[in-house]
């Protein structure tokens, strides 16, 4: 597994650079396709309306009057004879609305335009309101003229320029995107969901180290917690043997003795360990009754007034909880408050110091249990309720347990719809803070 991960990531990770550059190149080159696409889309559009306006206007027929001697109309026969413009004929939203059509019918229809009409003196004739602004910009913006010819529409070749049409595309490549949004979201999509995918699978790999991990460290605990007293038992009944002792009632009674403790001990661990697997299955059986959480505390720390000698401990009781009666199973319960008294004396210092508070809210009973004791580091406050987690104190085995005592005691608030947190600072102390529902029948 140590060479395998490492292994994985990085022949993932290089798929992935790979993909994406992949994508990026593709994606580079499917705008520049679209950019292409589109100056001929516009180019094809404006040459549709180009031919229509020439027919309207250039191809109509000219006013031919014969040439009679010493005739004379009473007016200038130029001006009857001299061309039409596009402005004479269209107004700009004729032209606007002309080009909006032929831009929809090529497929642009939400492209941005601009344009101008002018003649072949280079004079504008007449524009969109923006053009002269979009028209100095030729970095952003897509400039496509086109002629507006003149003659017979059916005979291409001797047409002749006649005005021209210019039309402006703004900011064109940012129009390209947009054309391509759904396309580019649905590469995203898809990229962020292979991330997704690569980091999900990477924290379950790291997970999964980590838990085998944890659980080399639980049966070499559980090994070293069940060989103890395996020995001790079997030096007991070594010592059972000797004829000395076997005519001396005192010994046998402290050997037997010695041998029921540790088979005790024994039990204990098994219970433990088959409690983390009903745990696991979620079959915790709960039978409620009403209890007084002060009587509760005051019970378990008789249990514990050798251990606190034996560590010249001391214990300060602030119960100030006004009403502690709340519905819970009473073992369970009792184990959670043992469990806390427990963790504090085992992680503790010299000179151990346990203060244990109650207060409550109208609704909610607060239990807290403090100690001046080694405290943690955030690292081991994140996961001090996972189960087989054990805070690492240099000698794995300088603190006995197997790393359930704490997910139980999650187990056990999550059950009676309570809640329990942390706060810890390394070298310092821990303190748990148990809030549960007061019974207000």
């Amino acid at each position: 597994m140590k060479r395998t991960l490492p292994l994985i990531v990085i022949l993932t990770t290089l798929s992935l650079l790979g993909l994406i550059w992949l994508q990026a190149s593709w994606l580079k080159n499917i705008l520049e396709v679209g950019e292409v696409q589109l100056f001929h889309k516009v180019s094809d559009a404006g040459k549709d309306v180009a031919y229509d306006l020439s027919k309207s206007v250039h191809t109509l027929p000219s006013l031919k009057i014969p040439r009679t001697p010493g005739f004379k109309f009473g007016f200038d026969l130029s001006k009857v004879t001299k061309p039409l413009s596009i402005d004479d004929r269209f107004s700009q939203q004729d032209i606007y609305n002309k080009l909006e059509a032929s831009f929809e019918n090529q497929g642009l229809k939400k492209l941005s335009f601009d344009f101008a009409i002018v003649n072949d003196q280079s004079e504008m004739e007449m524009s969109s309101r923006n053009f002269e602004t979009e028209f100095i910009d030729t970095v952003n913006n897509h400039r496509t003229i086109i002629p507006i010819t003149s003659g017979n529409v059916s005979d291409m070749e001797n047409m002749s320029s006649v005005e021209n049409m210019i039309i402006i595309v703004p900011d064109y490549k940012k129009q390209v995107w947009d054309s391509l949004k759904w396309v580019i979201a649905a590469v995203a999509v898809f990229m962020l969901i292979i991330l997704a995918a690569f980091y999900v699978t990477l924290k379950t790999l790291l997970n999964q180290k980590k838990l085998s991990e944890i659980k080399s460290d639980f049966i070499n605990n559980m090994t070293h917690e069940l060989k103890t007293p395996l020995a001790t038992i079997s030096l007991a009944i070594d010592a059972m043997r000797n004829e000395k002792v076997l005519n001396d009632k005192e010994k046998m009674k402290y050997f037997s003795g010695i041998i029921k403790d540790e088979n005790k001990r024994m039990n204990r661990h098994v219970e433990t360990i088959l409690q983390a697997a009903l745990m696991e299955k979620q079959e915790l059986q709960l039978n409620l009754k009403q209890l007084h959480v002060h009587e509760i505390i005051n019970n378990v720390l008789e249990n514990y007034e050798l251990q606190l000698k034996d560590k010249k401990g001391k214990v300060d009781l602030i119960l100030n909880a006004k009403n502690d009666l709340i519905d819970a199973d009473e073992v369970h319960f009792t184990n959670l408050i043992s469990n806390l008294v427990d963790n504090a004396i085992k992680y503790s210092k010299d000179k151990l110091l346990i203060k244990i508070t109650t207060t409550n809210t109208n609704k909610i009973l607060i239990v807290s249990v403090e100690d001046n004791g080694i405290g943690m580091s955030k690292e081991n406050t994140k996961r001090i309720f996972e189960k087989f987690y054990r805070v690492h104190t240099g000698n794995v085995h300088n603190v006995k347990g197997f790393g359930l005592g704490m997910s139980y005691v999650k187990t056990v608030i999550d059950a009676h719809k309570g809640k329990i947190k942390v706060d810890s600072i390394l070298g310092k102390g821990t303190t748990f803070t148990v809030e549960m529902p007061l019974n207000i029948d």
